[in-house]
């Protein structure tokens, strides 16, 4: 597995952290990060974190925009922060598309529902001409 895999894992559980706990400060979400990442890999993963939760609001807006007949509410907390994390990085990273796509898609097949794969991808397959426009 390779290390942006890994950081982005770590994002996940801090940004399910944070929306279960209805916490966006950074600072106490970094007591939780009890894994071990290399220097690199956790700069990438605090970066995601706290840009994720610094641009929430657009984030949200941007998922709801292309999200028909659902409501973040009803997203499963894991899905909704795996789309958070996707959507940051497709609208404020220069990662290529695909490859942003490609890690959701697997992060959310190993950690949530049997269906979340093809919901995140459904999603993300719209906001990523956001990008482009």
């Amino acid at each position: 597995m390779g290390t942006r895999r890994l950081a982005r894992e770590y994002c996940l559980k801090m940004l399910y952290l944070a929306d279960i706990s209805k916490t966006n400060k950074t600072k106490e979400l970094s007591l939780f990060g009890l894994e071990t990442l290399k220097e690199d890999a956790l700069t990438f993963a605090n970066n995601i974190i706290t840009e994720t939760l610094k641009n929430k609001d657009l984030i949200d807006k941007t998922i709801i925009k292309y999200a028909k007949n659902w409501t973040l509410d009803r997203m499963p907390a894991l899905d909704r922060n795996i789309l958070r994390i996707a959507t940051y990085e497709i609208l404020f990273t220069d990662i290529p598309i695909a490859a942003i796509i490609d890690e959701a898609i697997e992060i959310a097949k190993k950690y949530s529902t049997e269906n979340s794969g093809r919901f995140v991808n459904g999603i993300l397959d719209k906001i990523k001409n956001e990008r482009t426009n």
